[in-house]
């Protein structure tokens, strides 16, 4: 096990690792421990009660943070006339069809989210060998495969958050930065808490959140009472 600098264990002692904290606590126990020299990311981990090997078991969807990530995210749209315009008037950062095929083909992946309209699937499904393991491919259950290309662009700039179940039940996602005020943060973290809630499978028995914890980019995990994210 690799050994944690000084700057760490000052903080993690800030940290029960027994305790679980209600979430207004553990904010505010979150943002002192973030003590990089860079404004750290605040990320989420919820353990579900689900077996991610079977199908009806899976639990993936989007939610916009109302108060956004923190990031400005790069989004490339996948579209050709009229809906090419909507997305650049959207605020789209890149758009285009066979050139932009090409390009990453070429090994460009400058992005952060690709959109495109279901017209255009034929095309950039050569590009599933690429897009794929990265997490970049769009997908209509994401939202990102659309007719509704200025909406699905304006909710990327705007927050909108893609979770997904990994294989061993746990979901990871980002909800600010440190440097948000705590009750932004809070905002963030409960909008996640409830689309997991509305994603939950009808298949799933037991305790739906097993476990939920907080920490910063460099910072220890801050465990969350699960029981007291359910509103």
């Amino acid at each position: 096990m690799p050994k944690h600098g000084k700057r760490y264990r000052e903080v993690s002692n800030l940290v029960s690792r027994q305790e679980l904290y209600e979430p207004d606590e553990a904010i505010e126990l979150l943002k002192k421990t973030a003590s990089a020299k860079f404004d750290e990311t605040v990320e989420v981990a919820v353990k579900l009660g689900v077996d991610p090997r079977h199908a009806d078991q899976q639990v993936r969807g989007t939610v916009v943070l109302p108060n956004g990530t923190g990031k400005t995210r790069r989004v490339l749209v996948f579209a050709k006339g009229d809906k090419a315009k909507e997305a650049e008037e959207a605020g789209a950062d890149f758009v285009g069809a066979e050139d932009l095929v090409e390009k990453i083909q070429g090994g460009w992946l400058d992005f952060d989210v690709a959109i495109a309209t279901p017209d255009m699937m034929g095309l950039v499904g050569r590009l599933g060998r690429i897009l794929g393991p990265r997490g970049l491919m769009p997908n209509p259950k994401a939202g990102t495969v659309t007719m509704d290309i200025a909406r699905a662009v304006k909710e990327v700039k705007a927050g909108k958050i893609e979770f997904r179940v990994d294989k061993t039940a746990i979901i990871h996602a980002p909800i600010g930065k440190a440097s948000f005020e705590a009750s932004k943060l809070k905002e963030n973290f409960q909008a996640l808490m409830d689309a997991l809630l509305r994603a939950k499978p009808a298949t799933a028995k037991g305790q739906y959140l097993k476990s939920v914890s907080l920490a910063t980019t460099m910072g220890p995990g801050i465990r969350v009472n699960p029981l007291r994210v359910v509103k």
